[in-house]
C-alpha cells in the first residue's frame, strides 16, 4: 500500500451485532403513479459484461499485527526470543517476557538451528512469564490449549508450566520432564478453568535449561490446523466468499534488503518478504523485521496462505519482489546474480504450488501435508514501485521466465502507488506497450473522490491489459465511507470486462497495534468486529451475479460554485520558513499581504508544530510534527492569486501551501516534496479525507528559496513554481450520490438491482425492467445508517436488514432510504 507521509489515516470504532427491524430501514414503496426523483431503466435483452467468479477478493498483509497477534493463532508473543532493535527501537530479545531469577538470551553455537539464532538460557530455580498480546493471553473456560517448547538440559530438568492471571489460576499446571541431552520438543495440554483476557504463561525450571519456541495454541483453530488460524478472524474472511486471496503484501514485499537470511548475507533482519523463508517446520523458518515496525515470525507463511485460500474457496494470488524497493525507499537493486536468484525463486514458488510430488518443491509441499497441487493461476511481481522504468525492466525478465516454463500462469504487473500522475501514466504506457495481461492499481482517496469517479473505467481500452484493483479504500470506517465505496463498486461491476479483480485494503487491524487506518475488520485478543465497510463488501461479494444487465439512471443535478476558501501554510516532518505572502483578487485588489515584519496575528494555528517569527520570516521548527497548518483570510474568497516564498530548513519533506481552505478538514494544498521528498502533488481534503488531483515526481532542496504561485479561477487552478507553470487542474466532477448497477444470477435467474443512495434524503425511483417477466415479490437487503455511524466492539450501527417487497412489476416505484445501499433480488419467470 502507498506509504504517504501526508495521507490522513482514520480509525474505525469497535463492533458487535444488533438486529434492526426491517420497518426501520426499508420504506413503504410509493405507488407507480407517484412523481419520482430518479429513474432506473434496464435493457435485459442487451449483452452486458460477464463477471468472473473471482471478481472480488481480499488482500492480506501483515500490517496492524494482522498475522502474529492476529490471524495466526499463536498466543505467546516473541516465542523464540528473536525480537530485536532492528524490528523496533524499543525491542529487546526479552520483550513481552519477565524473568524471576536468572535468564539470558544467547546467540551462540548452542542454538536450536542456524535460522533460529536466539535461545533462552534459564537458570536453576528460575522462571519466565509471557504477557501475550493486547491485555494478555486469552483463554476460555472449558477449552483446550496446546503448549509446546523446544528444550535441552545438560543433566535433565523438570519444567513447571502454568497459566494464571491477577485473579489466580486459569488451568491446572503441567509438569514437563526435559531429558538429559540435546534439543527436543516437549508438549502439554491445558484445559482452561476460567475465561480471561489477561492471562500469563509461566515456564519454571528446576535446573539450568535452554528454551526456544515457547508456544501456546488454542486447540479450536480454523479448520483445526496444528499451526492454525484464529477462528473468528478466519471465519470473517470465509463469510465474504472471496474469489481470491492476495498475499503477503504490500510494502512487506518490496522493501528492505533483497538478500536471503544466511551467514553469507550477515543474517540480515530487514528483508523483503521471500517465500522460501516461510515454509518448512516453523522452528526452522527465518524471522524478519516487519516494515510496519515490529517483528514477524513467519509462523504464518506461504504454505498456510495457500491452505487458507483453498479452505475458503479462493484463488491464491501471491506477490513477489521485483528488486525495486518502494514505499518511500525507492531504490533499484543492481545485481544480476541476485535478480536471477529471485527469478528462480519465483519459478520454484510455482513448482511448490503446482508441481507434482516427484518435483523438488512439490515434494516439499507434500511433506508439509498437501500432496495435491494448490492450482496457482495468477502471480504478481512487484508492488507500487515509484521507479516505473527500472521496475518494468526487471518485471519483463520475471514475466519471460514464467511464461517460458508456465505459460498458463498470468503474471500481474502494477501501476505505482496512486490513481493518476506521472508515475501512473508511465507505468501504464509500459504495460500497454508490452502487452501485459493484467495491471494492479492502488489508491486511497476521500469519499468524495469515489463518488466523483464512478466512471473511471468506462473509458479504459477494452483490448488492453485488464485491471486488478488490488488496494483501495475511502479513508475512513464510518458508514459514509462504505456508501462511497459501494457507489464506486457499481462502476467496477459495470466495467467487469476490464476490472477483473478487486480487493479492499487493508484487511485486519489489532486495535492496540495500528499503523494504518481504515481497515476492514478490527479485533483485540478476545473479540473481533466488522466495520461498516466490511458490511458493504460482504453485500457485494455475496451477491455478485454472473453478467451485467445494461441499465441507465437519471442523475442528481450538480450545484457547483467556484473554489472558495482562505489560504494556508503547513509542513510535514519538516522545518520550513515562509515569507512575502500575498493574495490578490482577480480584479487586482490586495486581499492579504504579509511580509512578517510585524506579528503573525492574521494567522490561525490549527495543527501541530511550533511557529514563530524569525528574521522577518514565519518559521515552523518542529521536524517531527506531521500537519502544522496555519491559515489566514476569508473562507468566502474566490478567484484569486496566492504567492508565497518558501525555504526548507531541515527534515524529511518540503512545503504544503494551502488554498480553498474552509476549515481544518476541507481544503486543497500543494504538497511540494512530499512522500519523503520524492513527489509533488495537489491534494484535496474533504471532511478530513484526502485525494490526489495532480501528481509529479520531484524533490525540494534544503536552503533554497522557492517562489510559489497558485492561480484560482472558478474551479480551474493553475500552479507556478519559480515563474514556470508546474501544472493545472479543473475540479468540476460532480460527486454523484445516486448510483446503480444491475446483474443477473445464472443459477437462480434473479435480477439483482443494486442501488446506492449516498445522500440524506430518500430517493423515490421509477424502475423499468425493460419487458422482463418477473415475480411480484423481491428479496430486499438494506444497509442504512447515519453517515457518521461506525461499528464498535460493543455496538453494531451498520448491519444488513432483510425484508420482502411485494410490489414488483415490469414497471414499479421503490423509495430507497437516505444513506443506504439496497439490493433487490427479483426472480424472473
Amino acid at each position: 500500500m502507498p506509504r504517504s507521509t501526508t495521507r490522513t489515516r482514520w480509525r474505525l470504532g469497535l463492533a458487535t451485532t444488533a438486529l434492526l427491524t426491517a420497518a426501520a430501514l426499508v420504506p413503504v414503496p410509493a405507488h407507480a403513479e407517484t412523481v419520482t426523483d430518479y429513474a432506473v431503466t434496464l435493457d435485459p435483452a442487451a449483452q452486458g459484461a460477464q463477471i468472473d467468479d473471482t471478481m472480488y477478493g481480499v488482500f492480506f498483509e501483515d500490517i496492524n499485527r494482522a498475522a502474529d497477534g492476529g490471524l495466526y493463532a499463536e498466543l505467546v508473543q516473541n516465542r523464540s526470543f528473536e525480537y530485536s532493535a532492528v524490528d523496533n527501537r524499543a525491542y529487546t530479545p526479552l520483550t513481552s517476557w519477565t524473568v524471576d531469577g536468572t535468564a539470558q538470551v544467547l546467540d551462540d553455537a548452542g542454538r536450536l538451528n542456524d535460522r533460529n539464532r536466539n535461545y533462552l538460557s534459564l537458570g536453576a530455580g528460575s522462571a519466565v512469564t509471557n504477557a501475550g498480546y493486547n491485555t494478555g493471553v486469552r483463554v476460555e473456560q472449558g477449552k483446550r490449549y496446546d503448549f509446546s517448547v523446544w528444550a535441552r538440559a545438560a543433566s535433565g530438568s523438570a519444567l513447571t508450566v502454568s497459566l494464571q492471571d491477577a485473579g489466580g489460576v486459569l488451568a491446572t499446571a503441567r509438569a514437563v520432564t526435559v531429558r538429559k541431552g540435546g534439543w527436543a520438543r516437549y508438549r502439554a495440554t491445558f484445559t482452561a478453568t476460567r475465561t480471561s483476557s489477561e492471562g500469563r504463561l509461566t515456564v519454571a525450571s528446576s535446573a539450568a535449561t535452554a528454551l526456544d519456541m515457547v508456544s501456546l495454541f488454542p486447540r479450536d483453530t480454523y479448520r483445526h490446523e496444528p499451526n492454525g488460524l484464529r477462528k473468528d478472524l478466519a471465519e470473517k474472511i470465509a463469510a465474504l466468499h472471496p474469489g481470491f486471496v492476495r498475499f503477503p503484501g504490500g510494502c512487506l514485499v518490496n522493501t528492505g534488503s533483497m538478500q536471503d537470511y544466511s551467514e553469507a548475507s550477515g543474517w540480515q533482519r530487514a528483508r523483503s518478504y521471500q517465500w522460501k523463508d516461510t515454509v518448512g517446520p516453523v522452528e526452522e523458518r527465518a524471522v524478519n523485521s516487519n516494515f510496519w515496525g515490529y517483528n514477524q515470525s513467519y509462523g504464518l507463511g506461504y504454505y498456510e496462505y495457500f491452505r487458507f485460500a483453498e479452505d475458503v474457496g479462493a484463488m491464491p494470488l501471491p506477490v513477489v519482489p521485483a528488486l525495486v524497493t518502494g514505499c518511500g525507499q525507492n531504490r533499484a537493486v543492481v545485481d544480476d546474480a541476485l535478480l536471477k536468484r529471485h527469478i528462480q525463486d519465483t519459478l520454484d514458488l510455482i513448482e511448490f504450488a503446482n508441481g507434482p510430488v516427484t518435483s523438488p518443491w512439490g515434494k516439499k509441499r507434500a511433506q508439509m501435508g498437501h500432496p495435491a497441487p494448490f492450482r496457482l493461476t495468477h502471480l504478481e511481481v512487484g508492488n507500487e514501485e515509484n521507479l516505473p522504468a527500472e521496475f518494468f525492466a526487471r518485471f519483463e525478465q520475471f514475466r519471460a521466465a514464467v511464461e517460458a516454463k508456465y505459460p498458463d500462469v498470468t503474471v500481474v504487473s502494477n501501476s505505482g502507488p496512486d490513481d493518476s500522475g506521472q508515475i501512473f501514466d508511465t507505468a501504464w504506457q509500459l504495460n500497454r506497450d508490452a502487452g501485459v495481461a493484467m495491471v494492479d492499481e492502488h489508491y486511497y482517496n476521500s469519499p468524495q473522490w469515489f463518488l466523483q469517479n464512478n466512471d473511471r473505467y468506462d473509458s479504459y481500452d477494452r483490448s488492453g491489459p485488464k485491471v486488478f484493483l488490488g488496494e483501495y479504500a475511502s479513508q475512513g470506517n464510518a458508514f459514509k465511507n462504505g456508501l462511497a465505496e459501494a457507489a464506486y463498486m457499481t462502476g467496477l461491476e459495470r466495467n467487469a470486462d476490464v476490472v477483473k479483480l478487486a480487493s479492499y485494503a487493508p484487511l485486519f487491524a489489532n486495535e492496540d497495534y495500528v499503523q494504518w487506518r481504515p481497515d476492514l475488520v478490527w479485533f483485540n485478543n478476545h473479540a473481533s468486529w466488522n466495520s461498516a465497510n466490511y458490511e458493504v463488501q460482504k453485500l457485494f461479494m455475496t451477491n455478485v451475479g454472473d453478467r451485467v444487465v445494461p441499465s441507465t439512471a437519471t442523475g442528481t443535478p450538480s450545484l457547483q460554485g467556484p473554489v472558495t476558501g482562505a489560504v494556508g501554510l503547513s509542513t510535514w516532518a519538516t522545518s520550513a520558513a515562509y515569507d512575502d505572502v500575498r493574495v490578490t483578487g482577480a480584479n487586482g485588489d490586495t486581499l492579504l499581504s504579509d511580509d512578517f515584519s510585524g506579528d503573525a496575528s492574521r494567522w490561525t494555528h490549527t495543527g501541530g508544530g511550533s511557529w514563530s517569527l524569525q528574521d522577518g520570516q514565519y518559521v515552523q521548527t518542529d521536524t517531527a510534527a506531521e500537519n502544522t497548518m496555519v491559515f489566514a483570510g476569508d473562507p468566502a474568497w474566490h478567484d484569486y492569486d496566492l504567492r508565497v516564498k518558501a525555504t526548507k530548513k531541515s527534515g524529511k519533506e518540503g512545503f504544503l501551501v494551502a488554498f480553498g481552505v474552509k476549515d481544518t478538514g476541507n481544503y486543497y494544498w500543494w504538497n511540494l516534496g512530499g512522500w519523503n521528498n520524492t513527489r509533488s502533488a495537489v491534494e484535496q481534503a474533504v471532511d478530513g479525507g484526502k485525494s490526489t488531483l495532480i501528481s509529479k515526481a520531484g524533490s525540494v532542496e534544503t536552503g533554497r528559496a522557492y517562489d510559489i504561485q497558485v492561480k484560482v479561477r472558478g474551479r480551474q487552478v493553475t500552479l507556478y513554481l519559480d515563474g514556470q507553470e508546474w501544472g493545472s487542474f479543473t475540479d468540476d466532477k460532480p460527486a454523484e450520490p445516486f448510483r446503480q448497477v444491475v446483474t443477473e444470477d445464472d443459477r437462480t435467474g434473479d435480477l439483482i438491482v443494486k442501488v446506492v443512495n449516498a445522500q440524506s434524503t430518500q430517493a423515490r425511483t421509477a424502475i423499468d425492467l425493460g419487458g422482463a417477466r418477473v415475480a411480484s415479490r423481491a428479496r430486499v437487503t438494506t444497509l442504512a445508517a447515519a453517515p457518521d455511524a461506525v461499528n464498535t466492539e460493543t455496538g453494531t450501527a451498520v448491519a444488513p436488514v432483510t425484508s420482502t417487497f411485494t410490489g414488483v412489476a415490469n414497471r414499479f416505484t421503490y423509495t430507497f432510504p437516505a444513506n443506504s445501499v439496497t439490493f433487490l433480488r427479483i426472480r424472473q419467470r
